[in-house]
């Protein structure tokens, strides 16, 4: 699939928010997506002056963007999916509207199961071929994180899938049953990773470096320490390992570290992250 290709193509975004903002803003920005075949539907008054500085088309109608899309992707939070669909719904039923045919829906709602995608969106669409995914907010600067899975998409959706979000980062199709663990880390780790670079940040600040000096050097540890992990593909011990010379700075650092529990904090918090997603997906299933 060429770039001119998905230029041609008609997707939508139920929900402008931070997560449409980075799929949407990071092709769009990359000039992969034509925004004149953008369509996003937001309540607010900021994400719609986002959207329209970028030339998409903004609504506050969902149907609007359903009808005018070839992909919609659900960018709201998870327990709003009802709230966006009742309406639509309400509207199909008392206008006797037909379905919607031939839509490509892409979810980006957290636990959410593809069952149950697939039992409520049924009601307004016909056959809707769906694509759960995970991807995380690094997007808007290229350098995301997405893992997806289906059940009845077909082999031209799932590249296409894989096509826009390889434009801004890294994309893997997995089982379903991998969603939600690997979301814990993926999607809630750019969070995790905020935290330590404030955290090592403030270190350097009370050893006397000016704050915009640490903020700066800090962030840029663990773009340096990722890139290292990704291109020599060594084991992150190995690489630590290393890093720390006999009774030198860096292994002192990380006996204070160790001693600090950093490393079981690291896995409780993705462990959290897992729970909370999982504690949805039950929701979702019973509602």
């Amino acid at each position: 699939m060429t770039e001119q290709d998905l230029k041609s193509i008609k997707i939508g975004f139920i929900g402008g928010g931070n997560m449409a903002s980075a799929i949407g803003a990071g092709l769009i920005r990359k000039d992969i997506l034509n925004p004149d075949n953008v369509w996003v539907s937001s309540r607010t008054d900021r994400m719609h002056s986002f959207w329209k500085n970028l030339k998409a088309h903004v609504t506050l109608e969902n149907r609007e963007v359903i009808s005018n899309c070839d992909v919609i992707f659900l960018a709201v939070k998870p327990l709003m999916l009802d709230d966006v669909l009742t309406p639509l719904i309400n509207i199909h039923q008392n206008m006797l509207c037909k379905k919607f045919t031939n839509k490509l829906i892409v979810s980006v709602l957290a636990g959410i199961p593809l069952n149950v995608l697939h039992s409520k969106l049924s009601v307004i669409l016909s056959s809707p071929r769906i694509i759960r995914c995970m991807p995380n907010t690094p997007m808007i600067v290229g350098e995301g994180i997405t893992v997806y899975s289906s059940d009845n998409a077909n082999a031209d959706d799932l590249k296409l899938v894989d096509t826009l979000f390889s434009y801004i980062g890294i994309s893997q199709n997995v089982p379903e049953d991998l969603l939600n663990k690997i979301g814990g880390l993926s999607s809630s780790g750019p969070a995790f990773a905020y935290l330590i670079t404030e955290a090592l940040a403030d270190g350097a600040v009370r050893m006397g470096v000016p704050r915009p000096l640490a903020t700066k050097f800090a962030a840029q540890v663990l773009v340096g320490a990722g890139k290292m992990v990704l291109e020599t593909e060594q084991h992150p011990g190995q690489l630590k390992d290393e890093v720390c010379s006999p009774g030198g700075t860096s292994i002192s650092g990380i006996h204070a570290m160790e001693v600090g529990g950093v490393r079981g904090s690291m896995m409780n918090a993705v462990e959290a992250a897992v729970n909370k997603a999982n504690e949805f997906t039950a929701y979702f299933k019973t509602s």
